[in-house]
């Protein structure tokens, strides 16, 4: 069995997730989103999604991005 780096758990059915070269491994998504989702520079919720980005920044959405003074940001429609 293989360890979770979020939870610890021990599980039979764990997974690998690469990312930027390095291994990671989880018991679920729930803790992969939890330790490799980037954070809105707004609100601060895990981007799950595409999300939009401007410059070094990340946003869940226009909303967010605008609120943070990024006016070209569209979600899509």
């Amino acid at each position: 069995m293989a360890q979770c780096e979020k939870c610890g758990n021990d599980y039979d059915k764990a997974f690998t997730v690469t990312m930027n070269g390095q291994a990671h491994t989880f018991d679920s998504f729930e803790c992969a989103i939890n330790m490799l989702a980037p954070r809105c520079k707004h609100c601060g919720n895990r981007i799950i999604g595409h999300g939009v980005e401007a410059g070094n920044a990340m946003f869940c959405c226009a909303h967010c991005a605008h609120g943070e003074g990024v006016q070209q940001a569209v979600d899509r429609i």
